[in-house]
This record gives structure tokens, sequence and C-alpha cells, in this order.
């Protein structure tokens, strides 16, 4: 199947990927161009931005979380009616899940999606040292790179670059972005500020791709997407059948870290989902037989959610007579007695979990795990799942009840509480790294609601 396709990296985080994605995805969608878009690793907020632009879901290409099969069914699937697809990588190209390990980076990616590369080199803070820079990213191994764009480069010492690149790495030069810092995105501890915090987002993103339509070649840019060679990709068996229950999931500014395909695969077996809001629903959704809260920033949301006392007790009556429910990260937070905001104060929460959840001036955890349940409940004893960790907020009462393990060795820990109903901890996870727990939860739904 023909797929034109782009995959963006850079030599680290803070290049530009970011930026230069956005602003092509949105000079694109500026020609009337049906785009699709995707994020390589776990990262959910640069997604949301993908998302603002092309007004469409963008997903997650994540090979340690789902495997090849899947994270091509992910990509095949959602870019087959697209005219060309963007892919954001992630950190530096040949950064994978260790400090010398390569797979999962984002150019396994490239490699398992078969898609040409672009790089972006930064230019601010180097000079001719971007020429080693980008050989040796173009010789280290073999790849699809393509082309480069210069980021952070001023008009006038563009053309010395350009000529200079292309003659010492054979790499053809696409253009350049100037120094816009009006337009760069801010961050946080979780990664960039959410695409609803900037003011006037589309107006800047317009801005950025008419800069961009100037100063790069947009349309080499979709030839080489057009380039890309024929795709195929399968459906992985589920091997169950469908489940027929409808589960409440929190969706609002408190919650909005879930991936897309957690939600289609738990619709693909069977389940219907009616959404709610923590901040702003009084009860949960009628006739449920499960919640499942995401992760997101209950901590800037905090006194909001205390207030809604209706809903806290909800969903602590209903946990408490044994409905399933399912809560990472900023939704185990939620479970606590207190959360404490950005300014130290505690707020009371459900109290489903005893303790509270705290700030700390540090990162707590990082990174990619495999949890093992260690007994039986809503995962069964050894049914593993495939996640991550990033959190700077920490837990008096992190939970025990799984084995945490990380791709790259090193170290292990305990974390998560599991019940019969519950599956509730800090590690966010992918569904499609294990579909038998989502039909057993599934099935642990239906048969409460039927209760």
């Amino acid at each position: 199947m023909k797929i034109p396709r782009i995959l963006i990296t850079a030599a680290s985080s803070g290049s530009g990927k970011t930026l230069i994605s956005c602003g092509l995805l949105q000079a694109i969608v500026n020609r009337n161009m049906n785009v699709a878009a995707f994020k390589c690793g776990p990262d959910y907020i640069d997604a949301m931005f993908h998302e603002k632009i092309i007004g469409a879901s963008s997903r997650n290409l994540d090979l340690f979380l789902t495997g090849k099969e899947t994270m091509r069914h992910i990509f095949g699937t959602n870019a087959k009616d697209a005219e060309i697809s963007f892919i954001e990588g992630v950190m530096g190209f040949y950064d994978g899940q260790g400090a010398t390990a390569i797979e999962g980076s984002s150019y396994m990616v490239s490699q398992e999606l078969d898609s040409p590369v672009i790089f972006v080199a930064d230019g601010g803070v180097q000079g001719l040292s971007l020429v080693p820079v980008i050989k040796g990213f173009a010789e280290f191994k073999k790849n699809n790179i393509k082309g480069v764009i210069l980021n952070n480069v001023h008009e006038t010492v563009y053309p010395e670059l350009k000529e200079i690149v292309e003659r010492e790495t054979k790499l053809k030069v696409l253009g350049y972005l100037p120094n816009v810092k009006e337009l760069v995105i801010g961050s946080r501890h979780l990664g960039l500020i959410m695409p609803n915090e900037i003011d006037m987002l589309k107006e800047k993103m317009n801005r950025l791709a008419e800069i961009m339509e100037r100063t790069i070649d947009i349309d080499e840019v979709i030839r080489i997407a057009d380039a890309a060679p024929d795709f195929a990709f399968g459906a992985p068996e589920l091997g169950h059948d469908k489940v027929k229950v409808r589960i409440a999931m929190a969706r609002d500014d408190a919650f909005c870290f879930i991936y897309k395909d957690n939600i289609d695969l738990l619709e693909r077996l069977g389940a219907e989902i009616a959404y709610f809001s923590p901040l702003s629903d009084e009860h949960l959704p009628k006739d449920i037989g499960g919640i499942i809260i995401p992760g997101g920033y209950p901590e800037l949301c905090a006194y909001r959610l205390s207030k809604n006392r209706s809903i806290l007790k909800e969903i602590k009556e209903s946990t408490e007579k044994g409905m399933p429910c399912i809560a990472e990260a900023g939704g185990f937070m939620y479970l606590h007695d207190e959360i404490e905001d950005e300014a130290k104060k505690f707020h009371k929460m459900a109290g489903v979990v005893k303790g509270n959840v705290h700030k700390t001036d540090h990162l707590v955890r990082f990174g990619y795990i495999t949890v093992t349940s260690e007994k039986d409940g809503l995962m069964s004893e050894g049914m593993k799942l495939r996640g991550h960790e990033f959190h700077y907020w920490e837990s008096t009462n992190y939970g025990d009840d799984c084995d945490a393990s990380r791709p790259a060795g090193g170290k292990g820990y305990r974390c998560m509480h599991i019940t019969d109903n519950l599956l509730i901890g800090f590690p966010q996870l992918h569904y499609c790294s294990n579909p038998d727990f989502v039909h057993r939860f599934l099935k642990k739904c239906s048969e409460y609601a039927k209760k």
C-alpha cells in the first residue's frame, strides 16, 4: 500500500523537533492536504499539539510498549487514508531503551516503517560543528536520512552552512528555521505545557507555517515522503470474544493522558466508553460496570477537584462495593486521601488510597517498565503489562503488589495496588502490551454490572 511518510529526528531532545514538526504539519494542512501525525515513544503531550493542528488523533508509535506487529498496525491503520504522514521522533535519533541501547529508538521505528527521515540540526548552539554532527549521524549506521533542516540559523549564515553541509555529508539541506523564540512551545515538569494553555496557538502555528513556507523547501519534503516504499501491515489477533459493558473514563483538563490505542482496544473488545469529568460532573455516568482514571495534571487542578465532593464520594463508594477500577499516574494520585499542589497546599481527594501525594524537587521515577503482578486480582498472578513512569510527585502509599523491571536491566522495584477490583499505581500502561488483561478487566466489569 502506498503511504507517503516522513520521520523528523535530531541529535537530542531540545533541538527543535516538535517546533519544526508542528510547523510542517500546519503548512501541509494549510495546503488542504489530508495529514496524519504520529509521535515516537510514550509522550502524550507532543501528540496533543499534533491533534490541535491537524484536527484529528495523533498516535504514539512505541516498539517497547506494543511490539513491532502492533506498532505497524497502529501506523498503517491511521495513515492509510492520509496524503502524507508525519512522525515526530523522540530524544536523539539513535537513543533507545538504555544508555547504549538502540532498541526502541526513532532509528528503529524508521527502519521498521521503512520511512524516509529528515534530520533537524540545531544551529543555535553550534556553527561549523554542525557538520561533523550531521555527518556522524548520517554515517553511524545504515539509515534512511534523506535531508536536513537547520534550526535556529540566521538567514545571513544559512547559505554558507548549506553549502558546506551538502559538500561534506552528501545530504540535501532542505532549508532553515530562524530563531523564533516568540513561537517556541514552553515546558513544565512533565514536558511541554498543554496546547490549551497557549494563547492564540492556532495563530502562532500559522505564523510558524508562513515562515517555513519561505525558508524550507516544503515541496521537497512532500516529494521525499511520497517516495517512501509501499507499506504492508496486518491486524494482530485478539483471540477473545467481545464483552459488552459500559466503562466510565475520566477525561478533562486534569485527566487527559491516555493512549488512543488503549481506547480502540477497549472498544474492539466490546466496551462502550462513557466519558466524565471529575472537575465538573457531579455524578458518574449511569449503567457502568467499571471506571478508568488516566494520568494527567491533577496537581494543577487540585482545588477544583477537591471541591467536587459528590463525584469523589461516588467513586469511593463504587470501588468499595467492588466496581473494577484502573487508575494510572494522575488517576492514582486522585484516589489518595490528599494531593499537595504546586503551592504546597494539600487538598482532600477520594480516599480510596490511604496516604497522600506530595511534591518533590526531583524526578522520582522515569523510564519504561514491565510490571508483573505478584498476586491474583484484577490482574492475575504472573500477568504482565508494559508501561512507563515519569513523575515529580510521590506517594506515601506507593503499593507493592507488582514487580517492576526495566528493559535495559538495572534495579527493579515494587509498585501498584492490586485487589479483586483495583489496579492502581503510578505506571502509565499500554493496554496493547497485553490484550488478555483488557479482556479480563471487561469480564470483571460485566460481572459487576449484572449484580
